[in-house]
């Protein structure tokens, strides 16, 4: 019985499935355009260290207001 449905299984598998699209990333690799300086790269990881810190520390820092039910 388990030839049989593998048998089956193997014939309807490709009829089931939508025909395969063939994707192509388009990566270039040349040198920037313009050089990115040390201050640009500081307030940049800056911003981003804030964009995904500055939630979760707004939270824990009024942890307490958060319990209390009023």
């Amino acid at each position: 019985m388990p030839g049989l449905l593998r048998t089956i299984a193997s014939r309807a598998a490709p009829a089931l499935r939508p025909h395969a699209v063939t994707q192509r990333a388009n990566i270039y690799t040349r040198p920037a355009k313009e050089k990115i300086g040390p201050v640009e790269t500081a307030i940049g990881i800056g911003m981003f260290s804030l964009a995904i810190l500055g939630p979760s520390g707004w939270i824990l820092a009024h942890l307490e207001d958060y319990k209390r039910k009023e």
